[in-house]
């Protein structure tokens, strides 16, 4: 686990200046630091870093960027493969290994089978690899994008980097505001790869591969969420117990692989149904108590951290639980761009950033549940879309009435419940599980100038599904998954250099779960409802059968009370014209207004507490990089 930047240049970079950029990812590698620059054909130069934080092999032999034996080929990566263990048995014999640690077994899996050795890989990682007999020089990303990798394109050369932080202070990097990304950001919270912030800085795409060969670069998908997932179906489960046996199997080899560490691990422990089932593998995987950390609230609504310590005396598990107040979260605002070093505005990046730091005093790894919600229909959104889907055909019958000619003018349909409008609106075809966001939207659009993204995906069709449950998961496993929810807890532990790692997004779980037969996630309402039996074979019901409540953070209270004066300090019309970013007059009226008027709440289309928090956590980032 770590850091990893680099260069493939015709420009002067020097060894000084690849080691400032590899300085600036410190907090994700702490205990060792390399960097490297070799000469290329074709007037070109190469520059490998990486920061470490060891993992396996904490001996200086596992130190990058790692070389073949015969020097052919040059690595630097970040991540972890699980099954690196059995792929070096494969490749006994055929390889002088030298170290115990996986980023030997990537170069000679490289050797063995070239660049389609990424598909034997199992695990997380951002890989850069430079094969000298050819001068090729690949960037891969693991399949849900776990590991972070940007890269900018400048001319013929390309610069990489784990964080943009090591691209932003390359000597000549323009800091140029792609601002038809921003309405989508303050609508989404988050900027979906393959966009960055930056013109011409891209995220490489979970599942992708990029290769560069003098100046031309290529880039194509050796897994795709989509494809997979059609692949998979060709070959369904229908039978309950089966998936049961098959999925729970899975399961325990995902965890069991995960605990293989040369450095003390423990697990997240929130106490729902997959933090509690991970860890609960866990611990009957280890000799001795695995240790567990949850953050708890002394706000009743939000705080699970009672139900994560029943769980955890149950499990018999050597638990920590550290209680937060409001001020404990708020003065982590003032980090939040210097370690989510592109906007990003999911408020509880903040409680995940203190449990992190609670589980980092006395481990290095943790297992999360991430991903249960996903793939398994966790989330009560997908409650809300098949729903929706069954209400249709009324909905369409209702915006015909309200725009016939002659009632079109009365405005009639906005003046239906909340509810009724939500799905009576829902008429584009291309994005049908998107709906009950037109106000949020609409001003999204308005406060950046010029053409913008779709503030929606417009890609639902291509997963060629007709369920809306469906197609909204495989939707949020290709976009909201890596770009917000694994993006958020990689920064997070990185920033106390702590590994996370999530069994449920193991490759062979994930596949699995694409051929298990829908009801057998859902089913007459009851979400997860092969997790949850999967849990209960270990962990009583009454344990863990409760609503899900997430970390909350009071955003509302905050911008209209410690925050309001930076935010009108950085939101007034003059402050607004300077910037040259957002329409001047829009934004400083809308911030004004919600200010004076506050949040509407959930549900009711005037939630703008979290437009106006995507806005400030942009303009924090601004201030710290772009002045």
């Amino acid at each position: 686990m770590c850091g990893i930047c680099g260069f493939i240049s015709k420009r002067n970079i020097s060894l000084e200046q690849l080691k400032q950029m590899n300085d600036t990812m410190y907090h994700r590698g702490p205990d060792d630091a390399g960097e490297e620059i070799y000469p290329m054909k074709n007037d070109y130069s190469i520059g490998l870093a990486q920061r470490r934080l060891s993992i396996l092999d904490l001996s200086p032999m596992g130190h990058q960027p790692m070389h073949s034996a015969d020097k052919r080929i040059s690595v630097v990566y970040n991540g972890e493969i699980y099954n690196f263990g059995e792929i070096k048995k494969e490749l006994a014999g055929s390889y002088p290994f030298v170290s115990s640690c996986d980023t030997e077994v990537i170069i000679a899996a490289y050797l063995k089978w070239g660049i389609d050795c990424v598909n034997r890989f199992n695990g997380m990682f951002a890989i850069c690899l430079y094969d000298r007999e050819t001068d090729d020089v690949y960037l891969v990303r693991d399949r849900i994008g776990k590991k972070p990798l940007y890269y900018e394109i400048d001319g013929e050369n390309l610069v990489f980097a784990s964080e943009l932080k090591p691209l932003m202070v390359r000597e000549g990097f323009q800091k140029k505001i792609r601002t038809e990304v921003l309405s989508r950001y303050l609508f989404q919270q988050y900027i979906n790869a393959p966009d960055s912030v930056f013109e011409n800085v891209y995220k490489l795409e979970p599942g992708s591969i990029l290769s560069f060969r003098y100046g031309e670069i290529k880039i194509w998908k050796y897994w795709d969420i989509k494809t997979v997932y059609h692949q998979m179906r060709e070959n369904p489960v229908t039978d309950y117990e089966q998936a049961k046996t098959e999925l729970k199997t899975l399961l325990n080899k995902a965890v069991a692989s995960r605990m293989i560490s040369d450095v003390p691990l423990g697990a997240f422990l929130s106490g729902g149904y997959d933090s509690s089932l991970m860890t609960d593998m866990a611990q009957a995987n280890s000799r001795e108590p695995v240790k567990t950390f949850s953050i708890g609230f002394h706000e009743k609504r939000y705080n699970e951290a009672l139900y994560a310590k029943e769980v955890a005396k149950y499990l018999g598990t050597n638990h920590t639980e550290l209680y937060i107040d409001e001020k404990e979260m708020f003065e982590l605002v003032e980090s939040i761009p210097l370690y989510y070093d592109e906007p990003f505005a999911d408020s509880s990046q903040i409680p995940s950033m203190l449990v992190a730091k609670l589980a980092r005093e006395d481990v290095t790894v943790v297992l999360s549940g991430d991903g249960g919600d996903e793939f398994f229909c966790g989330y009560n959104i997908y409650e809300n879309v098949w729903q929706a889907q069954k209400l249709d055909f009324l909905g369409g019958l209702t915006y015909g009435v309200c725009n016939l000619p002659g009632l079109k003018q009365l405005g009639l349909q906005k003046k239906l419940p909340f509810r009724v409008q939500v799905i009576a609106g829902n008429r584009n075809k291309e994005t049908k599980t998107q709906f009950g966001a037109s106000s949020y939207i609409e001003y999204a659009n308005c406060m950046v100038p010029g053409e913008g993204i779709s503030c929606h995906y417009p890609i639902e069709s291509t997963y060629r599904v007709d369920s809306w449950q469906i197609r909204r998961m495989l939707l949020d496993m290709d976009t909201y998954l890596p770009g917000d929810i694994l993006c958020k807890v990689d920064r997070a532990s990185m920033k106390y250099s702590l590994e996370a790692r999530c069994p449920i997004l193991d490759k062979d779980v994930m596949e699995y779960s694409f051929r298990l037969d829908h009801r057998i996630k859902y089913d007459k309402g009851i979400k997860k409802r092969i997790l949850k039996d999967i849990a209960y074979d270990y962990i009583p019901k009454e344990l863990l059968d409760r609503p899900k409540v997430g970390f909350g953070v009071p955003l509302d209270k905050w911008l209209r009370g410690p925050l309001k004066e930076q935010l009108q300090d950085m939101c007034n019309r003059e402050y607004l014209a300077k910037q040259g970013i957002f329409d001047a007059d829009f934004v400083a009226n809308m911030v004004e207004a919600y200010l004076e008027k506050g949040d509407g709440g959930p549900a009711t289309g005037a939630n703008y507490s979290k437009l106006v928090w995507s806005l400030f956590a942009f303009q924090k980032w601004h201030c710290q990089y772009c002045k």
